[in-house]
């Protein structure tokens, strides 16, 4: 019987609490923001409720300090349909000597950011949560910690985990880490990614960009944003992509919206390019790189389900990096710490840098496994260990390949270690 983690957003939201007087919570629909928030506070306001929706807009409109009253930490769960309950919420703690009053939780930016006078800057934390990982879905025998990995970089012995299968991982991928999905097995789990990009389509995106109609447009950008994930892909390249694939009539500044409406919703999640001292001058690419909040919405965005990934081991890889980007940020979260991605002008590429708040990194590249895949992803940490200026910032504190498949994390002779994403945890 599988194991459910707790959520690592929990410890988190706890500490926050302790340091603040609200926190808000962001995050893509369906991740488990409510129930997290709901464990800790005291009393809960969900704006969302149909039967009382209409009067809870009309009080927040003309009396939104009534909406707070409550046991405290009050939760007020998708506050952003009320954006007057920001500026409340921030005049409450102002005038409150204790910590941890509110938390917020959001699955969209609001409507009217003219309703907000106040940034929350002092008063409100901000934190982000995401689907699950893989340990905390108790899919990870979590037997490499991040945080060691900082401290011994990789040198320690081999540690066993549970070696699962490429038609597994596979699998993985295309349920994505939605709580609901992975309380379910076979298709019925794979169904809620699915789902999920029929609400998206069909009311989500047009909730928050109103002048955003065609549902159809929507799915077939996200198709084109599926297949251009893990690059850098340009407004043009994006644009070029739909026409090719039955959309000519979009311009860049049409798409620019549509992505903006995503991110409004915390469906797509970019990845800032790294920028670290070079012994050399090589110029450092600075475009963001292109990701789905989860794995699924890409799959799902593109009707493929597992057996389609096995077909095409390709595209599978580039699927598998969007799911182990997933579970770094989470993990990452856990540190104190930001992932980044680098690439520079002469195409050396390293797909994801985990940076924590003390300067200290780890370099990672993401393949499926192999000898040969290992290797070659092994080859591109060396090198750019190799350029990093080290006398004007720290060398990285460990090189890590992360894989898809294996039943062991090792150390390389060349110092490189190579990790399951299956055995990884904070």
């Amino acid at each position: 019987m599988k194991t459910y983690k707790p959520r690592i957003l929990d410890d988190l939201l706890a500490r926050k609490l302790q340091g603040m007087g609200a926190v808000l919570i962001e995050g893509p629909k369906w991740c488990g923001k409510t129930t997290t928030a709901e464990q800790i506070a005291k009393s809960v306001l969900y704006m969302d409720d149909p039967k009382k929706r209409k009067s809870l807009l009309s009080l927040a409109e003309t009396d939104p300090g009534a909406l707070l009253d409550g046991g405290r930490p009050r939760l007020l769960d998708e506050w952003q349909r009320a954006p007057q309950l920001w500026d409340a919420v921030r005049f409450s703690v102002d005038h409150c000597d204790e910590w941890g009053q509110f938390i917020l939780t959001g699955s969209s930016v609001p409507p009217r950011t003219d309703e907000i006078f106040h940034t929350g800057t002092g008063r409100i934390a901000r934190l982000s949560m995401r689907t699950m990982s893989l340990w905390e879905s108790g899919e990870s025998s979590g037997t490499v910690r991040l945080s060691e990995l900082f401290e011994n970089g990789g040198t320690a012995g081999g540690a066993e985990c549970t070696d699962r299968t490429l038609a597994e991982t596979a699998f993985l991928a295309c349920r994505g880490g939605w709580p609901q999905a992975v309380r379910q097995a076979g298709e019925t789990a794979l169904d809620r990614a699915f789902d999920y990009c029929d609400a998206v389509a069909g009311s989500d995106v047009s909730r928050v960009e109103p002048s955003i109609r065609s549902s159809e447009r929507i799915r077939r950008l996200m198709g084109s944003f599926a297949r251009l994930q893990g690059s850098q892909a340009g407004l043009a390249t994006i644009k070029k992509d739909l026409a090719a694939n039955d959309e000519p009539t979009l311009d860049e500044t049409t798409v620019s919206n549509y992505l903006r409406a995503l991110k409004k919703i915390f469906v797509v999640e970019d990845m800032p390019a790294w920028c670290p001292n070079l012994r050399s001058k090589t110029p450092i690419r600075t475009s963001d790189t292109r990701y789905f909040a989860d794995p699924s919405i890409a799959t799902a965005s593109l009707g493929l389900g597992p057996g389609d990934l096995m077909n095409d081991l390709p595209s599978f890889g580039l699927f598998f990096e969007t799911m182990a980007v997933r579970d770094l940020r989470v993990y990452a979260d856990a540190l104190g710490g930001s992932v980044f991605h680098y690439k520079d002008a002469s195409g050396l590429e390293c797909d994801a840098v985990v940076h924590r708040r003390n300067g200290s990194y780890g370099l990672v590249e993401i393949k499926l496994g192999g000898d040969r895949l290992i290797d070659s992803g092994a080859a591109s940490l060396l090198r750019l260990a190799a350029r990093i200026d080290t006398t004007s910032m720290k060398p990285p504190s460990f090189k890590m390949v992360l894989t898809a498949t294996g039943d062991r994390a090792y150390p390389r002779p060349d110092g490189v270690f190579v990790c399951p994403l299956a055995a990884l945890r904070p």
